[in-house]
């Protein structure tokens, strides 16, 4: 099944109904009666509301009108809606215009019409975690290593062409989301390779795990892959920068991946560390890694607590 996470839509309410002109004639009623009408007669009827159309969209759905940088609506839970373009009102009838001196008006209003609008509609993955890092890091051998999803994988770049979703116990009861984001190039916030169609997915995320592959550090400069992940995330959307994040050394199942971890996790600034090394492949260090996300995502989640309690929400 494809998956399709930004759509372009014009949406075009119904237009209200003109109001009538019309008069009850009843022999020896004066001027044909042409007051209210009474109530359950079928008299003074208002015209027959147009149905609603309701659009079903995945949860995290966020929508805009086209070229608009604020939102109509950011759906995060099952079960919200938002109404997107509003039907035109009714027009009066002539016995809405009935007065103490016009008892017979011959006027009514025309029906105004409805909203007309083109919506951008994009989808944010809701993930706790995401899995960022360069092409052929090892994400998605990761996420199926540690939780029940089955993306593609194969030795070439660009392999992952959708964010995966799994989810991951931690502990007895406790789990968390995580997502499989495609990978990222140098200048993906531009445009580049299919970065800027899927940092958007990380946005909802409360913990970045940042994937390296151990045995591509270079040995003179064992960050420049790890900083250039993190410049993309910030020339995106600074607050990206910001969120919590774990870097992971993979491929410790290679020799000349155990001995280059040794380089990166000294030089990593103090607030990254530790850096957890694994092996996505045997298995080495994911219960470790499972840990220090649930870990983190308990701590994040306290973290929120605390700021709603001072605010007093």
């Amino acid at each position: 099944m494809k998956f399709i996470d930004e759509v372009k839509i014009k949406v075009k309410a119904g237009d209200g109904g003109r109001g009538c002109v019309s008069f009850r004639r009843e022999k020896f009623v004066a001027r044909g009666g042409a007051g209210r009408g009474e109530h359950g007669r079928g008299k003074d009827q208002y015209g027959k509301r147009g149905e609603e159309r309701i659009i079903a969209v995945p949860v995290g759905t966020v929508i805009r009108e086209a070229g608009a940088a604020e939102l109509l609506a950011d759906l995060r839970a099952a079960g919200e809606r938002v109404v997107v373009a509003h039907g035109g009102r009714g027009g009066k009838g002539n016995a809405h215009f009935v007065s103490s001196t016009n008892r017979s008006p011959r006027h009514a209003q025309p029906g105004l019409p409805g909203e007309e609008k083109e919506l951008d509609i994009e989808l944010r993955l809701l993930a706790d975690v995401g899995i960022i890092g360069l092409p052929n890091a090892g994400k998605s051998t990761l996420i199926a290593a540690i939780s029940a999803a089955r993306p593609k994988i194969a030795e070439y770049p660009f392999t992952t062409l959708v964010p995966n979703l799994g989810v991951v116990s931690y502990g007895e009861g406790k789990s968390f989301v995580v997502a499989d984001i495609p990978g990222l190039i140098e200048g993906a916030h531009r445009g580049e390779g299919l970065g800027h169609k899927f940092l958007k997915h990380v946005s909802r995320t409360s913990v970045l795990l940042h994937l390296i592959d151990a045995s591509k550090i270079r040995e003179v400069d064992p960050l420049a892959e790890w900083r250039v992940v993190n410049r993309e995330l910030e020339l995106f959307d600074p607050a990206l920068a910001e969120k919590q994040q774990i870097v992971v050394a993979n491929k410790m199942d290679l020799p000349e991946g155990r001995e280059k971890f040794q380089l990166l996790k000294h030089l990593l600034p103090s607030v990254f560390r530790p850096a957890c090394a694994v092996s996505a492949v045997t298995g080495e260090g994911l219960q470790e890694l499972r840990r220090m996300i649930g870990a983190k995502l308990e701590q994040v989640k306290a973290a929120k607590g605390d700021e709603h309690a001072a605010a007093g929400v």
